[in-house]
């Protein structure tokens, strides 16, 4: 059973959210670390049938909790044959209540969006569609791999609009190798020209491992500049807000209502399954994820079924690691739980309430980090008026250094 939880405006008091990973790939971009593959295709329908079955186990473990918010990721999950989206959402629904009207994201590479399949994702459900166009200028996509080009996106938002879809986040990436504080701005300027309902903004991050994080190493690439990519942040900040769009969190903003419910489940430390190969889950006083590779997440979640799991009465470590699925476990101490819920929170920029924090995580957060806020606050970090305590504008681009405060 999953706890109760306390009032936010757009999050339900109880239940979960649901996370489908989706680990196939056409191509896998060089800025990539993800558990994402390419060239395994033939997986495809094993996967399916997998991710049916292992949606039926954990609800029968979990003893059917409702569920808010679904969200299909990737990888592409838009790259799944025909129907299978709807195949697994039909799976959601036989296994959970879905909350009417519950908030269900796709993301979508723009190259591969047609008509039919805006219809069918439509059809299965999907009321939510994530677009990663990371950049508007042609010569910076090549650079990163994608497979589109900026007509696409654009054709790709028009599409997916006039099919029916009126929620429709696009994602860019800034503080790229090569990118240009003009390039950046065009790109903005275009974007925010479409008016979708919600634009995601990612500084890159060179992740060890990955092609682009050696190509800078050997010099192919220049290091990306971090002053350049503060002033793509600000200029965003600034154009945004004068094309209508709320920023709500650190790197999100929102025509007004259209905040992604399933981020800010995230956000506020509530409960969340994640299903597939890779996928991470929090419930009750556990963090656990399931094995990486996709053909070892078939073998063991057969594995389970021979076992034929019913409702656990209540969730010990070591019955989470017994799941023939699950990779690993996290314990998630009270300590932990309480700098958890101050940090995610305060990603959210208009503000946490300090009552509502503290009822979810147990303790009072105004008290234990009171040297802390004080201390932030004194730096011009932090802003506490009344219950509500949140980032200044001075943080946005520092957040990090202020989170660490709250972690012994």
């Amino acid at each position: 059973m999953l706890p109760n939880l306390t009032h936010h405006p757009v999050v339900p008091q109880t239940g979960m959210s649901l996370y489908l990973h989706v680990p196939f790939c056409q191509t896998k971009c060089p800025y990539c670390d993800f558990n994402t593959y390419q060239g395994i295709e033939s997986l495809m329908s094993p996967y399916l049938e997998t991710l049916t079955q292992d949606l039926e186990l954990w609800g029968k473990t979990l003893d059917h909790p409702a569920v808010n918010t679904i969200f299909f990721g990737g990888g592409t999950p838009s790259y799944l044959p025909p129907g299978g989206i709807g195949r697994l959402l039909d799976a959601v629904r036989k296994n959970f209540p879905v909350a009417p009207g519950a908030e269900t994201t796709i993301e979508a590479n723009p190259g591969d969006l047609t008509a039919p399949l805006c219809h069918q994702l439509l059809e299965a459900g999907v009321n939510r569609i994530s677009f990663g166009v990371q950049s508007l200028d042609n010569g910076l996509l090549q650079m990163l791999g994608r497979r589109h080009d900026a007509d696409q996106a654009n054709q790709a938002y028009l599409t997916a609009r006039a099919a029916g879809f009126e929620n429709i986040s696009l994602d860019l990436m800034y503080g790229l190798p090569q990118q240009s504080l003009d390039q950046w701005q065009n790109t903005v300027d275009r974007l925010a020209s479409w008016q979708p309902t919600h634009v995601s903004l990612y500084c890159l991050t060179l992740e060890e491992g990955t092609p682009l994080h050696q190509w800078v190493s050997q010099g192919r690439l220049p290091e990306p500049d971090p002053d350049l990519a503060a002033d793509m942040y600000q200029y965003a900040q600034e154009t945004l807000a004068d094309a209508g769009y709320h920023q709500y969190e650190i790197s999100n903003w929102t025509l007004p209502g259209q905040e992604s419910r399933h981020n800010m489940a995230y956000w506020l430390n509530l409960p969340y399954l994640g299903v597939g190969p890779g996928a991470h889950s929090r419930l009750g006083s556990y963090r656990f994820w399931t094995v990486n590779s996709p053909r070892a997440y078939i073998d063991r979640v057969k594995e389970w079924a021979v076992q034929a799991p019913s409702a656990a009465a209540s969730w010990e470590q070591s019955d989470v690691e017994a799941i023939p699925p699950v990779g690993g476990s996290e314990f998630i101490n009270p300590g932990l739980s309480a700098a958890e819920t101050m940090f995610l929170g305060l990603r959210l920029l208009d503000g946490m309430s300090l009552s509502e924090a503290s009822q979810r995580a147990g303790a009072d957060l105004s008290e234990k980090y009171r040297s802390q806020i004080e201390d932030l606050i004194s730096l011009g970090l932090l802003d506490h008026r009344g219950d509500n305590l949140r980032l200044t504008p001075a943080a946005y681009l520092i957040a990090n250094q202020v989170f660490t405060r709250f972690l012994d």
